[in-house]
């Protein structure tokens, strides 16, 4: 029996590594494009095959299914900082809208089963938590924008050519071979990066923003599996964790499992959605519901594999389009 084929974009990052083991698992021939921006090839998992290059090259997607016919798209490549996104736009809207427009023109015309978008909560803005699926987004940063907009083409590209998709919104995902030297999003690895390097933990505001933050271990097995669910197609669906904390609370549990005394300094408030967290039945209806991890222990896992890997450098993006009310700290070189 032949193999289902997959492409993987972002498969050497984050979410996309852990998205491509799975699927290497399940018995998938896993192609992985990923242009090494924001993830690390050593992320790539034994038994699929890897290419560097971008989303933004058309012509080297399009040579790319012309060989390998993909039958599913697995979409998970995009830059993905919220907050940034506002200072740079024309990155923003080129890597997450035009980059992700090349991929769906390429699956249309090799008729692949099924296009696979991790989108992100970012789409409905705030004002709404608990977020679910049948409210209206309206996104407030250029990032929920982009993503607002791929979720829009695939669903003409479906109504116009037949494509079908499957769209996931998961947030505030963190675990195992996350990048911890990124300045700009995921709160947990630049707490435990910043602990690494003996620096305090750095808080935006006054702390008390709520999130649910969800471990790589909840989400990636349902990213995988969602062209097995014939009830999925063509839906969308919050996924990760229940329960909120306070970036407070997040700081304290990250201390302890650092074992390091707890040190915070508070930065100027950004402008952020100040709670947003999701409600998951639609996903659990399904997908099946079972037990998530507790951030408790999410986060010792994540500390455990931190102190094995080291810190990371903390890049400094060098092509901030706009720079009125940049947060300072962005601007803020790395150490020596």
């Amino acid at each position: 029996m032949k193999k289902p084929t997959s492409i993987v974009t972002g498969g050497a990052g984050f979410i996309g590594s852990h998205v491509a083991e799975e699927l290497v698992r399940s018995g998938h021939k896993v192609v992985i494009l990923d242009d090494l921006s924001g993830g690390f090839s050593d992320n790539v998992p034994a038994g699929a095959e890897f290419v560097e290059g971008s989303i933004l090259d058309h012509d080297l997607i399009d040579s790319l299914f012309a060989e390998h016919r993909f039958d599913y798209v697995y979409h998970l490549a995009a830059y993905a900082a919220e907050g940034l996104s506002h200072f740079i736009k024309r990155f923003n809207y080129s890597n997450n809208v035009v980059g992700s427009v090349n991929l769906i023109n390429a699956a249309v015309n090799a008729e692949s089963k099924c296009f696979v978008f991790t989108s992100s909560i970012a789409v409905y803005g705030a004002g709404q938590a608990p977020m679910s699926e049948e409210m209206t987004p309206v996104p407030e940063d250029p990032y929920g924008i982009a993503k607002l907009a791929v979720e829009r083409e695939l669903e003409v590209s479906h109504m116009m050519f037949g494509l079908p998709y499957v769209i996931l919104r998961p947030h505030n995902v963190y675990g195992e071979r996350q990048n911890i030297g990124d300045r700009y999003r995921n709160v947990v690895g630049i707490f435990l990066n910043q602990l690494l390097r003996g620096e305090p933990m750095t808080i935006f505001g006054d702390g008390e923003q709520k999130r649910a933050f969800t471990h790589i271990s909840d989400v990636a097995p349902i990213i995988a599996q969602a062209i097995d669910i014939p009830a999925a197609r063509n839906q969308i669906f919050n996924v990760g964790a229940d329960v909120p904390f306070t970036v407070n609370e997040l700081a304290r549990l990250v201390s302890e499992a650092m074992e390091s005394p707890l040190n915070v300094k508070h930065l100027e408030p950004r402008n952020e959605v100040q709670v947003a967290f999701s409600d998951h039945s639609k996903a659990e209806g399904v997908f099946g519901g079972k037990q998530k991890l507790p951030l408790e222990e999410g986060i010792r896992r994540m500390a455990k594999w931190a102190k094995t890997h080291g810190a990371r450098e903390s890049s400094v993006f060098k092509n901030i389009e706009i720079m009125k009310n940049l947060p300072a700290s962005w601007l803020m070189l790395p150490r020596s």
